[in-house]
């Protein structure tokens, strides 16, 4: 069988965690876990996964807190499950640095897709055809997947590097929510808007001067968004 990748999973539900890692496991995927957080910092430095899968709620210390320590280590993907499904909860776990976010209950099926979707690490058509650019103080070099912005490189998690990437590649264009959340998430999350608006508002944060008053992502009321590249 294919190696596929190689993914943490963490949940302090001793049976959520077999079955995923029966799972995953027999779809090629090399599987690790933890019942929480403290210990899933410590097979992360160990083990470089590929991919993190952690439950919201959790004791000692929540996916939320884990997010944010991953996060400030790593860029790579991390998929939240919860049985909450409020859009709030989905925000706050989207704004700490997941890319994804599940509710429980949840077909097998549809979460190896979105474990395909995160783990799909070969650049977009869009990034693959760009060249290194720069405009202003914004410089962006595709190959090295960087952005530098007023001289300072910034760090952007996957999903946030291939949003800016799209929008880039489309200067000047203006990108409905479908179409970026299509491009970006994949068909499926074509009416998760919420998440077009959580990692928009972290872009802004990170490559605008004054995120209020943003020059280079623009919004198009209810219709989306356009990328400036004027100066």
């Amino acid at each position: 069988m294919i190696e596929q990748g190689r993914i943490l999973v963490v949940d302090d539900e001793p049976q959520i965690r077999r079955v995923l890692q029966r799972s995953l496991a027999a779809r090629g995927y090399q599987v690790q876990v933890a019942p929480g957080g403290e210990e899933a910092l410590d097979v992360f430095r160990r083990w470089s996964p590929d991919l993190v899968i952690t439950d919201l709620s959790m004791a000692q210390m929540n996916g939320l807190e884990l997010c944010h320590r991953v996060r400030a280590i790593s860029r790579v993907p991390i998929i939240v499950l919860s049985v909450k499904g409020e859009e709030r909860i989905k925000v706050e776990a989207l704004d700490a640095g997941a890319d994804d976010y599940v509710t429980k209950p949840f077909g097998m099926d549809e979460l190896l897709a979105r474990v395909r979707a995160a783990l799909r690490r070969a650049p977009s058509a869009a990034s693959g055809e760009m060249t290194a650019m720069a405009t202003g103080d914004f410089h962006v070099d595709p190959e090295a997947r960087r952005v530098i912005v007023r001289g300072q490189e910034i760090h952007l998690t996957p999903k946030e590097y291939d949003l800016l990437i799209y929008l880039i590649s489309h200067p000047s264009k203006v990108l409905t929510h479908r179409v970026l959340l299509g491009a970006v998430w994949g068909g499926d999350y074509a009416e998760q808007t919420e998440y077009l608006r959580v990692f928009i508002g972290q872009l802004r944060k990170k490559i605008e001067l004054d995120p209020a008053k943003p020059h280079y992502i623009l919004t198009e009321p209810w219709i989306g968004y356009r990328f400036n590249l004027s100066a």
